[in-house]
């Protein structure tokens, strides 16, 4: 198999956890246990969820920082602007899980995932 390959594979695996995940959380869970009175269930999922993120990133980070090496697209203005939304998302991420009441910033954190998403299917060829 080759490496590349694999490597694009597990870039959008880890791309399917994190935005995938994000979708799980809004369409099925939060409205599942939303009425629960037992709160914690929900932040026990949220948490997991959030772990799972962790490691998600940090494939997403190693594998991309090898691709565009490998395929010499530092200069791209496409990877350059999914690298900037890529910081923009982590900067929400740490806001959010400082200040996990404000809702605005899993809805913005989603929607620029998406964008990120679909900037790398661009650089796919």
């Amino acid at each position: 198999m080759d490496l590349w390959l694999a490597l694009r594979g597990l870039h959008l695996l880890a791309m399917a956890l994190f935005v995938g995940g994000q979708l799980m959380l809004v369409a099925a869970v939060v409205p599942a246990l939303r009425s629960d009175p037992d709160r914690d269930r929900l932040r026990a999922v949220a948490r997991r969820f959030g772990y799972a993120t962790l490691v998600a990133i940090a494939i997403l980070l190693a594998t991309g920082i090898a691709m565009a090496t490998e395929f010499e697209h530092w200069d791209d203005p496409v990877v350059q602007t999914k690298l900037a939304l890529v910081v923009v998302v982590g900067v929400l991420v740490v806001w959010h899980i400082r200040r996990p009441g404000r809702h605005a910033i899993e809805g913005v954190i989603f929607a620029l995932s998406l964008v990120i998403a679909w900037l790398g299917l661009t650089l796919a060829h």
